[in-house]
């Protein structure tokens, strides 16, 4: 029997007894607090997801606060604050762009050089176009991510 139901959050919550449940549909965008998982080999990376505590978004670098493939975060890992770039998305992509089933993210410093020194997970060939447009309009070098890419989906 249900007792109390109201809006928390703009989802639907439904209390049972003590246990709540939320009836809406997962969110499978780039936002803030959105777990991310690191495809790099840097040190951070490697420990945060051993621990099974992986990165979350602080702050999307765009204007609609929703991130897209190639888009630059915040991320929040082992206390520390870090940027990355988003290489992989779980949300419906436009045409030719692959969809997967992880939000991967690759570390980087301030400068835009990857921390780690291989990326273990395929990338989308789009990522080409989309990271060079971004290096010329933004001053920092994000074509050395894919310089230390393996694979390309």
């Amino acid at each position: 029997m249900l007792m109390n139901s109201g809006i928390l959050n703009g989802s639907r919550s439904v209390s049972n007894g003590l246990k709540y449940f939320h009836t809406s549909s997962c969110c499978r965008e780039i936002q803030k607090m959105t777990k991310l998982r690191v495809v790099d080999n840097s040190e951070i990376g490697k420990r945060a997801m051993a621990e099974g505590k992986p990165p979350k978004c602080i702050h999307v670098y765009n204007k609609t606060g929703i991130g897209k493939i190639g888009d630059k975060v915040l991320v929040a890992i082992k206390g520390e604050k870090k940027k990355g770039i988003l290489v992989g998305l779980k949300q419906n992509q436009k045409t030719k762009v692959p969809k997967f089933d992880s939000n991967n993210l690759v570390l980087i410093d301030e400068s835009g050089t990857p921390v780690g020194t291989r990326i273990h997970v395929p990338i989308p060939t789009i990522l080409r176009t989309i990271l060079k447009e971004k290096t010329q309009s933004k001053g920092a070098d994000y074509t050395k991510i894919l310089a230390i890419a393996s694979k390309f989906v």
